[in-house]
């Protein structure tokens, strides 16, 4: 089941990006509101619309979440291997990604804190910026 579900929500969110889904959606936005004067602009003209966007809205949610989490996976172990790899590199940032959001925050204070004088760093990122 988490194999089916990773494989649709790999392709569906894949297809929802491409040019041709965007048009395909305001053409049944367009066609919607032609359609209007046909049913009277009733009630139940415009309940079609709202339950089937907001059907594929609360699904979607889903699946981009889902293409999002492995992603960011993926980048991850991208990272650590490079951190793994460099000699310079400290272990201990492997997994820093479970750390809770307090002690997430504590980790940067004290690494911007090693990296010196925080006005000197904007400088240096200021300069490097203008040489494009």
């Amino acid at each position: 089941m988490s194999r089916l579900f990773e494989r649709v929500s790999g392709r569906v969110a894949a297809a929802a990006g491409r040019p041709w889904a965007f048009v395909l959606a305001f053409a049944i936005i367009l066609l919607w509101g032609v359609s209007g004067p046909v049913f009277g602009w009733s009630d139940t003209w415009q309940l079609v619309i709202n339950t089937g966007t907001t059907i594929v809205t609360f699904l979607m949610v889903f699946l981009i979440q889902n293409a999002q989490n492995r992603d960011a996976s993926a980048i991850q172990a991208k990272l650590d291997e490079l951190i793994r790899a460099s000699q310079e590199a400290r272990n201990e940032f492997i997994g820093v990604e479970h750390l809770s959001e307090a002690e997430l925050l504590r980790l940067l204070q004290v690494i911007e804190a090693v990296a010196g004088d925080e006005s000197k760093r904007h400088q240096a990122i200021e300069r490097l910026i203008s040489r494009r």
